[in-house]
């Protein structure tokens, strides 16, 4: 079936082990007026077939240079770029040949930008043709083939504006129409929703959901919004100074003690009232997260528990939360405590104690 013509009912796309982006000490370095800027500094990133990844970061942090890599965009200093078994950087400045399978390998790979980088000059319509017209792809062929994109991504009645007349969202629908004309199987977003509206980028950010289900798309997106990881990803990884400070499922993450990530996704604040109390954060989600945890706990050891916040939301359409406790006694004197919590399958991190430390106590 042509990926355009999907049924509306299909089930969801599973993510494989199947690696389908890989980069392997990716560096980029650039020179300017003498100085060297390094933006990567040996990256190495494993996206899965058919999973929504996000890579978070703050500006200059690398991402950008990260995705632009990824298709070639930009030229690595070093390491390699494989892209559905393909490796991208043997093809880089090898001669006319594998510049024209480099431009094959290219039309294979999406990419929605930023600013949606439309010609004003063109229709709707139009601008999604052209990458097919780069193909060679006749005008009957081009133009039904747009058609069909534009319904797929909720602009069927829009196809004879042109981009002034459209909104935000609608010109990155039209973005989005477009990375997919080449039938891409990757397809890479860069800040795709940083320059709209809450409202409109949680529709962006389902329709991108819906399109890795719909079409088996593999996505990578990179972003400087918790809550696009949230809102979408099955993988993450926080980049910091050109280098992956973190990264793994969501779900790996949330259960990782110390992630800075998973913090970052279900942030809660308070501090101890005293010395001789501890603070405890609980991150639950599944069946343990409409469990009465803390008032087992509670009746259990007969301790008076204070809650000092709590955040709670759905990922990846599983109820997750993180809450933070405060419980009386040293952390010594909660080891018992802390283990009852652990068993009831909790992911437990106590601030100011060492991740293996905590562990240890607990067994």
């Amino acid at each position: 079936m042509h990926p355009c013509r999907a049924d509306t009912h299909a089930p969801h796309s599973t993510v494989t082990e199947t690696p389908v982006i890989t980069t392997s000490g990716l560096t980029k370095v650039y020179r300017s007026r003498g100085r060297e800027i390094t933006a990567l500094d040996g990256v190495d990133l494993h996206v899965r077939e058919g999973e929504v990844y996000g890579v978070i970061g703050q500006s200059g942090a690398g991402k950008s240079s990260l995705i632009r890599c990824v298709n070639l965009l930009e030229r690595p200093t070093s390491g390699t770029v494989t892209v559905d078994g393909q490796d991208l950087t043997a093809l880089a400045g090898r001669g006319p040949r594998a510049g024209r399978e480099l431009r094959a390998a290219r039309s294979r790979i999406g990419m929605v930008f930023q600013h949606f980088n439309l010609l004003s000059s063109r229709t709707v319509q139009d601008n999604v043709e052209l990458p097919l017209e780069i193909l060679g792809m006749s005008g009957k062929e081009r133009s039904r083939k747009a058609l069909e994109l534009l319904d797929l991504v909720g602009l069927s009645d829009k196809a004879k504006a042109y981009p002034a007349q459209l909104s935000g969202g609608q010109k990155q629908r039209v973005g989005i129409a477009r990375a997919l004309a080449g039938d891409p199987k990757v397809l890479l977003s860069d800040e795709a929703t940083s320059a709209l509206d809450p409202q409109t980028t949680r529709s962006i950010l389902q329709l991108l959901r819906d399109l890795n289900r719909r079409l088996g798309l593999t996505v990578l997106l990179i972003t400087h919004e918790m809550d696009v990881v949230k809102t979408v990803c099955d993988s993450a990884a926080l980049m910091e100074r050109g280098r992956i400070a973190e990264s793994g499922t969501v779900a790996e993450l949330l259960a990782t003690p110390g992630s800075r990530l998973a913090s970052a996704l279900f942030p809660v604040s308070g501090e101890a009232s005293g010395e001789d109390r501890t603070v405890v954060d609980v991150t639950f989600h599944g069946d343990a997260a409409t469990r009465p945890v803390v008032s087992e706990l509670a009746r259990t050891y007969n301790i008076d528990i204070s809650i000092l916040g709590a955040a709670m939301d759905t990922v990846g359409g599983r109820q997750v939360g993180r809450m933070r406790i405060e419980l009386p006694g040293r952390y010594e004197d909660n080891v018992v405590p802390i283990g009852f919590l652990r068993e009831q399958g909790l992911q437990i991190d106590v601030p100011g104690q060492e991740p293996a430390l905590v562990k240890e106590g607990a067994e």
